[in-house]
């Protein structure tokens, strides 16, 4: 058996095999150097601070392949500006080898617009804040939902929660400044039911309950009935409720008396009105007490005191004729030692006795 396995035969063989297993690696070898460009390598061109247009275009000339990158948007850069390369600019690669490239954006990174609608606009404003989008105009517009955030506008344009904007976009919103009062009620009767609830809904009130007559929910069916009725006013946001019918008001006709009956109510103005008077109770004072007058007394006649004249020197005038006087001396009365008696006074009446007045004595 042994002298078998040494054959010529079976040695031709086992070199054949060989011989083939040996060019089968080297075939390989070889065909991985052609297809890896073995021992050809190409430096990586500098394209940092470069558009990414003039980046693309040098790597494509030099054979390399790119894959672009956006990173966090920095105002400092121009929008597209490449920031940074991998690998590093001037290390040697292979041709076909992929380069990243990593480029400023054009804008800011899209956020999602959070749900904020008919929120207290105190706490929607915060929220938008936090997400990074800021506040432009503050519009306010009427509506029953007072100091709720209603709509908000990018551009112009409402923007639905979700929607996806630029960070740090400025935006606009629309806040509800209060109910506007009395306006006045539109008439919908002989209209149906799609065109009442648009012309409601346009004239900023709510349609409240719908009524079919035939218990049926067709929006092509004729009002017939509303309150409250056209002309009234009221406050925006006030409900209006419809009755419809298929058939027209005309045939309608006890029926719209038997609403009228509930629904409107009829004032009797054939008796006169009550006139009302607004009684006054003033308070009762007691008569004061009137005191008794006092009697009259007569006044008992007082003695007047005895007053000694004071000597007066007169200065005699000079006289208007041609002969001059001497001037007279004019002497104390001759009494200086009697007292003067005034007569008494005799009256009896209600005055007081007088006090005699001092005579006066001139001698010439």
């Amino acid at each position: 058996m042994l002298k078998s396995l040494f054959s010529w035969k079976v040695l031709l063989n086992l070199v054949v095999a060989i011989g083939v297993f040996v060019g089968l690696v080297w075939l390989t070898f070889r065909w991985l150097e052609y297809h890896t460009n073995h021992g050809q390598e190409i430096p990586v061109p500098n394209v940092v601070n470069k558009s990414v247009h003039d980046a693309v275009k040098i790597l494509d000339d030099t054979g390399l392949e790119y894959e672009v990158d956006s990173a966090t948007y920095d105002p400092k850069y121009r929008p597209f500006q490449v920031l940074q390369i991998y690998p590093a600019p001037g290390s040697r690669v292979k041709d076909g080898r992929t380069v990243r490239l990593k480029v400023n954006p054009r804008t800011w990174a899209q956020i999602a617009v959070p749900d904020v609608i008919n929120k207290y606009s105190g706490l929607a404003f915060q929220r938008l804040d936090q997400v990074g989008l800021k506040i432009g105009d503050t519009i306010y517009e009427p509506s029953i939902q007072k100091d709720a955030l209603l709509r908000i506008l990018y551009k112009g344009n409402a923007v639905n929660p979700g929607a996806r904007l630029p960070r740090f976009s400025v935006i606009d919103v629309v806040v509800g400044s209060g109910p506007m009062r009395n306006i006045s009620i539109p008439n919908v009767v002989g209209l149906s039911v799609k065109e009442a609830r648009a012309v409601i809904t346009k004239s900023m009130f709510e349609v409240g309950l719908v009524e079919h007559e035939d218990g049926g929910k067709d929006e092509s069916d004729i009002i017939y009935y509303q309150d409250p009725s056209s002309g009234d006013v009221r406050d925006q946001g006030m409900q209006i409720d419809l009755w419809a019918s298929k058939k027209t008001p005309a045939e309608l006709r006890a029926k719209i008396e038997q609403l009228n009956s509930i629904y409107r109510m009829k004032v009797d103005t054939s008796l006169p009105p009550v006139r009302y008077e607004e009684v006054h109770n003033e308070p009762i004072y007691d008569a004061p007490v009137i005191p008794a007058a006092p009697r009259r007394e007569t006044p008992k006649p007082e003695v007047p005191k005895t007053e000694t004249p004071k000597p007066q020197t007169t200065t005699p005038k000079p006289a208007t004729g041609s002969g001059t006087e001497k001037p007279k001396a004019s002497t104390t009365p001759s009494s200086t030692g009697s007292t003067a008696k005034p007569a008494a006074s005799t009256t009896t009446g209600q005055q007081p006795a007088q006090k005699p007045k001092a005579k006066k004595v001139v001698v010439e």
